[in-house]
């Protein structure tokens, strides 16, 4: 049997007396597995030779002195010298340091608005002191043909009900939206926004008067409450209960003053008029407006006592619901309960009295933010890993003076929190940045966010930077604990995550797949809203200024408005169709047991010809003849009217919200909403006074001047109310604006994730380049042009950017094609240029941080790298 070979004694002796002793045993058996090696390889002589260098590189003092304080027995010299050693590494490699802090500043401060931003939404009305026993009614409207529609709003009746038969509530406040009219006082006269409120408002909700009694403030009818800003404008002065405010000559008696509502309420509010007086107005005049049906204005709060299940409310909810509904026919109204915490974010709901954050919307803000966070940890990774040959003999030292894999971990995961720390402090400058260009996405945002800077925020940033860093330093820390000191002696291998596949390489692909989806859902999302504002609507927008009357006689502006050279036609209509807004009414035809919701609006004569509607068949309606309907297709097709003739229609009767209504006219199909929808039936109702815009077509030239004269007669007319007038088409994009804050936060959030990829980019081709000069050299002398050489070094990443688009590309379209387009009815086909403009972007950004670097390296000579080597 041959003796296995082993190395002179004397080395093995330097390297006990240096070594710890406990580790003899562990280090001992890689030395000699190497020695073993080298034998074959070789012969004993060289590999004597090679052994003993191999020890004595283990042993350098300097890089003893520079990690032997780690192992300290004392805790705190442990982590200082983590720190220093730490502080050298970043110092010694300043342009990876400055990479990974500019990465993580940029992500960082991204991170940090979404923090203020959910922290406002999270605030929302936490001032009221019972917040977590509040709850608000919610109705659930259930056609017996048709979609359900979840309202916030539910009908007074409903209110009147729950505070009478249902015993396990505490109290209860019913409010009511659309109290109009303009404070006057003396010849001072100034719009309110006000909503109705009953008596126990105050005891439900937290607004704590500055004067007056929350008891009685609202008791009694024609009872007024003003905010401190809505006192300073009408009085000058805050003390003024007991004084008179008068709204349409009827005389209100100030009975409290609160201070201004809370920006970050749901519930915003200049005055609070009683409800005992829409009560003692409406309780003849109209039968219905409290009635169980009527749930459009109305909005009830309860407050549950302590310890009350919510369960057993709703269970007495429901049996309320049944009993009422059999009264009704073709629908039935179902309530439930919505806590105050989850009104300002929570599940979206029409008729809202304040603004809203669905939660879906959020986790997709939050999922994009934490995208683009971690694409700045895939930075920090990749180019340590990168520099894991500078690194490993470091690590290798480390463990043969005795440091444990979680010692290792330790002084890595220090490193990358400190370069997160760092980061931090620039994050903050770039956060004040953002916060301005945040803001500007979109009015909601500025109205009803604050972003200011709180100790619990200032907490929460330090926090963030910490797990920040945590996540950019893991990979690298068990990367480098698994390294073995016999590995540092023969040369460290790539750390493949996958087979044949690099871990530096997948994080380049994730990283480029993120930044493409980004983009392209945003060049997608921008093309989407073009065609919204492009389509057919069926009729005509172009120049055409509709005026929100606010409550004046449409004659008198007509007159005025006909008189400007600029003005051509004018017409009147209740509601502005395509915008979202939406009115219906009940249609029956022939079969009493057969009725529907239909889309309606009432106009004038002069409303059809304005808008360039397409009649199919019939006529216009005719001046001063009541009882008249223009309706499209669909509603023929809907009811079987003319059978599939429209011209048979004509003189057919519908009835109307029980009005028996003429069929003059047939407009081809248009659409009343927007193109999310659909196209319904709808039908227009002739009305002499519609009562609500002016549809004004003007002259495309000279529009300054047009506006002007305009505000003049305006002005004219009504000197409180400032003009409200808007360009058609300017409407149609301002309809379709939750789009464009969707765009512009992807392509925000798209613009920061290629910046931080780029800068990665960079780093990682500066490594390249730098670990292949000699190559490089040698290649130049052996007569290699500048060209190969730059398609030699650029060749990888392409590569990798290659097949980041072909990861990205087919799944950011099945996303839009599957997902976020198929409930929009009128989209427009995803193409190729959609698809490749983000491509083409990216890789131009990437070429130019390529192509800088490689042309920098080829063009170096060649004596000049191989005579340093």
């Amino acid at each position: 049997m041959n003796k296995q070979p082993s190395p002179p004694k004397y080395i093995l002796r330097f390297f006990r007396w240096f070594c710890h002793p406990e580790l003899h045993r562990y280090i001992e058996g890689d030395l000699l597995e190497l020695y073993e090696e080298r034998i074959k390889a070789s012969g004993r002589r060289k590999a004597n030779i090679k052994f003993a260098l191999d020890v004595l590189l283990l042993f350098r003092p300097s890089i003893i002195k520079s990690v032997s304080a780690s192992y300290q027995p004392n805790h705190y010299s442990m982590f200082k010298n983590y720190f220093k050693t730490s502080y050298r590494n970043m110092v010694r490699s300043k342009l990876f340091t400055t990479i990974n802090v500019v990465g993580l500043a940029v992500s960082m401060s991204v991170g940090l608005l979404m923090v203020a931003f959910i922290s406002d939404l999270l605030s929302y009305d936490n001032f009221h002191k019972k917040k977590d026993r509040i709850y608000r009614v919610i109705t659930t409207n259930q056609p017996d043909n048709g979609p359900a529609m979840n309202l916030a709003s539910t009908s007074i009746k409903a209110g009147y009900q729950i505070r009478e038969t249902i015993s396990n509530v505490d109290t209860l406040t019913i409010l009511r939206r659309g109290f109009s009219g303009d404070a006057a006082v003396g010849d001072h006269t100034v719009p309110l926004q006000a909503l109705w409120a009953d008596h126990s408002f105050f005891n439900v909700f937290t607004y704590p008067l500055l004067q007056g009694d929350p008891a009685t403030a609202l008791a009694e009818p024609y009872s007024l409450v003003l905010t401190e800003p809505a006192a300073e404008k009408l009085f000058g002065r805050t003390d003024v209960v007991g004084q008179s405010v008068t709204f349409d000559t009827v005389n209100y008696l100030v009975t409290g003053v609160v201070p201004a509502t809370p920006k970050l309420s749901h519930l915003q509010f200049e005055a609070l008029v009683s409800f005992a007086t829409f009560e003692l107005q409406n309780q003849q005049a109209d039968e219905d407006a409290t009635g169980w049906e009527n749930i459009f204005m109305n909005h009830v709060y309860l407050l549950l006592p302590q310890g009350q299940s919510r369960q057993a409310l709703q269970a007495s909810l429901d049996q309320l619901s049944d009993a009422e509904n059999t009264a009704i026919q073709n629908r039935r109204f179902m309530l439930s309960l919505q806590p105050l915490s989850k009104i300002s974010i929570g599940s979206t709901l029409t008729n809202e009295i304040g603004k809203s954050v669905n939660n879906i919307a959020l986790w997709v803000l939050l999922g994009l933010t934490f995208v683009v966070i971690l694409s700045a940890c895939f930075n920090y990774a990749n180019l340590s890993m990168a520099r894991a040959l500078k690194r490993s003999r470091e690590v290798g030292i480390r463990k043969v003076v005795g440091a444990r894999k979680s010692q290792v971990i330790s002084q890595f995961l220090t490193e990358a929190v400190m370069v997160s720390v760092l980061a931090l402090v620039g994050s903050f400058g770039l956060f004040l940045l953002l916060k301005q260009q945040f803001t500007a996405l979109h009015s909601y945002i500025d109205k009803h966010v604050v972003l200011d800077l709180s100790p619990t925020l200032l907490l929460s940033f330090g926090l963030l930077a910490v797990v920040i860093g945590m996540m950019a330093g893991v990979l690298p820390a068990v990367f480098f604990s698994q390294i073995k000191v016999l590995h540092v002696l023969k040369g460290l291998p790539a750390f493949r995550a996958f087979r044949r596949v690099t871990m530096r390489k997948s994080l380049i692909v994730t990283q480029y797949t993120f930044s493409l989806m980004f983009i392209t859902a945003t060049i997608i999302g921008y093309h989407q809203y073009q065609n919204f504002l492009a389509f057919d609507l069926g009729f005509n927008t172009e120049n055409v200024l509709n005026i929100d009357l606010q409550g004046n006689q449409a004659e008198l502006l007509t007159q005025k408005l006909a008189a400007l050279p600029a003005v051509s036609e004018i017409s009147q209509s209740a509601l502005v169709s395509s915008l979202g807004s939406a009115w219906s009414t009940h249609l029956k035809y022939q079969d009493p047991n057969d009725s529907t919701s239909v889309w309606q609006n009432f106009v004038d004569e002069h409303y059809l010809p304005l808008h360039a509607y397409s009649m199919v068949a019939g006529k216009n309606f005719t001046s001063n003849q009541q009882s008249q309907a223009i309706v499209n297709e669909k509603l023929l097709q809907r009811f079987g009217i003319g059978e599939n003739d429209p011209s048979q229609a004509l003189g057919e009767v519908i009835t109307l919200d029980g009005e028996e209504t003429e069929i003059v006219g047939v407009v081809k199909d248009f659409h009343y909403e927007t193109l999310e929808d659909a196209i319904k039936p709808v039908v227009f109702r002739y009305s002499s006074d519609p009562g609500r815009y002016l549809n004004v077509k003007i002259s495309a030239t000279n529009w300054p001047e047009t506006l002007e004269n305009i505000e003049r007669a305006w002005k004219e007319l009504d000197p409180v109310h400032p003009l409200n007038a808007k360009l058609y088409d300017d409407q149609l994009a301002h309809s379709y604006s939750p789009y464009v804050m969707m765009v512009k936060v992807i392509g925000f959030l798209a613009f920061l994730a290629v910046l931080i990829s780029s800068i990665g980019l960079f780093g990682m081709v500066v490594f390249t380049t730098e670990t292949k000069r000699k190559e490089i050299s040698i290649r130049k002398v052996l007569g290699a042009g500048e060209g190969s050489l730059m398609y030699l070094l650029s060749k990888s990443f392409f590569n990798l950017l290659i097949i980041s688009a072909l990861i990205a590309l087919p799944i950011t379209y099945l996303f839009f094609d599957q997902v976020v387009l198929s409930n929009v009815a009128y989209h427009s086909p995803i193409g190729l240029k959609e698809l490749l403009t983000g491509l083409v972007g990216v890789l131009t950004i990437a070429l130019l941080m390529i192509g800088s670097q490689t042309i920098r390296a080829v063009r170096v000579n060649p004596a000049k790298t191989l005579s340093e080597e």
